[in-house]
């Protein structure tokens, strides 16, 4: 498994993001070996992680992302995202014990 973290400064972003959740929820759910997309918000903003099979799938996901973004968020002026993305090295919860 592989996961991705981007986290985005736009309390803004959040709330579109929020108010257009079954938009995002059905774009990520198509993207190949997605294991979970969560979004979270932040002090400043919101996070979102994603979990998928392998490091093609988050690689597509933060395409996709960036691209919904670019659509979608344009007037918001967006700065780009901090990403942190790597091999996922334990997994615990529900789903693991599947």
């Amino acid at each position: 498994m592989h996961a991705t973290i981007r986290r985005y400064g736009s309390s803004e972003l959040a709330d579109l993001l929020e108010a257009r959740s079954g938009e995002v929820e059905a774009m990520m759910s198509g993207v190949a070996g997605m294991q979970g997309y969560f979004l979270m918000r932040t002090d400043d903003g919101c996070a979102s992680i994603t979990v998928c099979g392998d490091e093609a799938g988050t690689e597509e996901s933060t395409r996709l992302a960036r691209e919904w973004i670019r659509d979608n968020a344009a007037d918001l002026q967006v700065a780009a995202p901090e990403i942190s993305s790597g091999p996922v090295v334990v997994h615990a919860g529900a789903a693991a014990r599947a």
